[in-house]
């Protein structure tokens, strides 16, 4: 299994020290709270951590090392970097459902048009805040709001207008461009190792093309607080007015401010107390493997999320999105997600989930690998430029010129669900592969019950889902993933190793026919299982539970990895 460790500092990209002294003073009392616990010293492989912390103690404990588990199979015939894409070889997208309209997913180009390579803006350039959307005052709001206006009346083929800009994640995202030298092979930045870095520059430089249309080289792009109970609510910013140009009237209507936000939704609303609801999304926070996996040039998108990009991301994505829209639209699929300003906020706060793992976790790691790394896209940037980026370009928000607003230490990082037995383990029923149109619980042989502390350190214990197949993903799918659980666990309880959400975007084709959507998952369960008193098991009782969209969903077997 190869390395993929890179130390901050490296010369994949120059990391600067945090640039907001707010904010650095918050992370040293997360991580003191940290160090007041008595949780296992993390492995030191992948993860840098400080000692006190454990594996499991923050979703951002993994580093994308551990996205890499030993003995998965596949993998391109070409080891070697996504390239960015030939824009004059746009084409009509195929991962749209026969329900969605048809539409042009392509940005506009001009056939000669050369592209520049990116260059950080100066590091005299002011540095822009991005504030909470909760905490934002009028004038932050008027401002805001006055920028998307004016970019939503430029014309419509200028590159940095806003009809042009929805089209940009569309077209990444729904297979509108191909691989270079792999005709029919698309582009796919989600459920990958692209997701941090293609999301957050696409952030970039639309908050540019605000700043500059406003003359505001300070502005900066709010980001949805949804990981703390002051931001659990759709953001009161954009569902102002219907005369707001922050406004979007496809959006569930019944999720508006100030209806608790569920991380966890299976397309319907739980019946429970707000304050029980609110702790559960904060113990949803606390999972692992943070990175996706490996993409390269000539493989088969979607090798697999991380778990940030499947919960909330994903979820967060279908409770916004308006119901009585075919497919969710707009934030409910992704062809149509960036039409929705609160897109670019969700999706900031994403980013600052980045962020914060880079600050509470100073030595901890991205990939090194060249084909992450030297991976590349392409942008217009606030003069109408077309801009070649690579990965490592997104590595340093410090050259980058952007922070985030200082909202206090992180409720998350205590909310634990409580160490022992969680009841007696419901019993093996049924075998894989399987349609997950029921409750599977299968048995899993683990190929080491007896590993030492050190060896624990050393290597991530993994439970990977194979062959997960989606025949029709205009659906929104989900189900939950849980170790040795009683019958009708939930989703915080210690027994829950993650989820699996896959929010909808189309079938896609492989030669122009139809085939399902495939994917893995992986979980970190070296935590759970001493939490629940199954460390020393040769065996454990894998159940996969049914939530939404699962009746055509088949996965095709479960078994135990490890990830350095």
């Amino acid at each position: 299994m190869e390395s993929i460790s890179v130390a901050r500092g490296a010369t994949a990209t120059p990391r600067m020290a945090l640039p907001c002294i707010s904010n650095l003073q918050t992370l040293r009392y997360n991580l003191l709270l940290l160090s007041k616990t008595n949780w296992r010293k993390p492995r030191n492989v992948s993860c840098r951590a400080s000692a006190g912390r454990g594996r499991r103690d923050v979703l951002l404990g993994i580093s994308g090392a551990a996205a890499m588990v030993a003995t998965q199979g596949g993998g391109g015939a070409v080891a070697a970097p996504i390239q960015a894409p030939d824009l004059g070889d746009c084409h009509e997208p195929v991962d749209l459902p026969d329900t969605a309209p048809e539409i042009n997913c392509c940005p506009t180009y001009s056939a000669g048009t050369v592209a520049v390579d990116f260059t950080p803006p100066p590091a005299s350039s002011p540095l822009r805040v991005r504030p909470a959307a909760h905490l934002a005052d009028r004038a932050y709001l008027a401002k805001y709001e006055r920028a998307v206006s004016l970019m939503k009346k430029l014309p419509a083929d200028d590159p940095r207008s806003f009809e042009q800009q929805w089209r940009v994640h569309c077209a990444y995202c729904d297979g509108a461009y191909d691989q270079l030298g792999f005709p029919g092979l698309e582009i796919q930045i989600h459920g990958c190792w692209l997701f941090f870095p293609w999301h957050r520059m696409y952030l970039y430089f639309h908050e540019r093309i605000l700043g500059k249309l406003i003359g505001d080289e300070t502005f900066a792009l709010p980001f949805w607080n949804w990981d703390a109970p002051a931001g659990m609510s759709f953001p009161a910013i954009y569902a102002n007015c219907r005369l707001s140009s922050l406004y979007d009237q496809r959006r569930n209507q019944a999720h508006q401010p100030p209806f608790p936000l569920d991380l966890d939704y299976n397309g319907t609303d739980p019946i429970i107390p707000e304050d029980q609801l609110i702790d559960q999304n904060l113990k949803i926070m606390r999972k692992e493997l943070f990175m996706g996996q490996p993409y390269r040039a000539g493989d088969q998108p979607e090798p697999g999320e991380g778990s940030i990009e499947s919960v909330p991301h994903n979820t967060v994505h279908r409770w916004t999105g308006d119901p009585r829209q075919p497919n969710g639209e707009d934030m409910g699929i992704f062809y149509s997600a960036a039409r929705d300003p609160v897109f670019f906020a969700h999706h900031g706060n994403v980013d600052r989930m980045w962020y914060i793992r880079r600050g509470l976790f100073p030595r901890d790691t991205d990939f090194a690998n060249p084909d992450w790394l030297d991976a590349s896209f392409l942008f217009y940037d606030e003069e109408a430029r077309l801009v070649r980026v690579r990965v490592r370009d997104s590595l340093d928000e410090a050259a980058l010129r952007f922070t985030y607003q200082d909202v206090g230490p992180l409720p998350w990082l205590n909310a634990r669900p409580s160490k022992g037995s969680a009841g007696k383990p419901a019993p093996a029923a049924g075998a894989l592969p399987a349609t997950l149109d029921k409750t599977v619980r299968v048995p899993v042989t683990r190929p080491n019950a007896s590993r030492s502390r050190k060896e624990k350190e050393e290597e991530e214990e993994v439970l990977v889902i194979e062959g997960i197949e989606v025949p029709d993903h205009s659906t929104y799918v989900k189900f939950d993933v849980f170790v040795n659980a009683p019958e009708n666990a939930d989703i915080a309880s210690a027994t829950c190793a993650g989820s699996v959400a896959l929010t909808p975007h189309g079938v896609h084709h492989e030669e122009r026919k139809r085939s399902p959507r495939k994917t893995v998952a992986r979980f970190g369960i070296s935590d759970l299982l001493e939490d629940i008193g199954a460390d020393g098991h040769k065996s454990i009782v894998v159940s996969i539970v049914p939530r939404s969209g699962c009746n055509s969903v088949t996965v095709a077997g479960v078994r135990i990895g490890y990830a350095k």
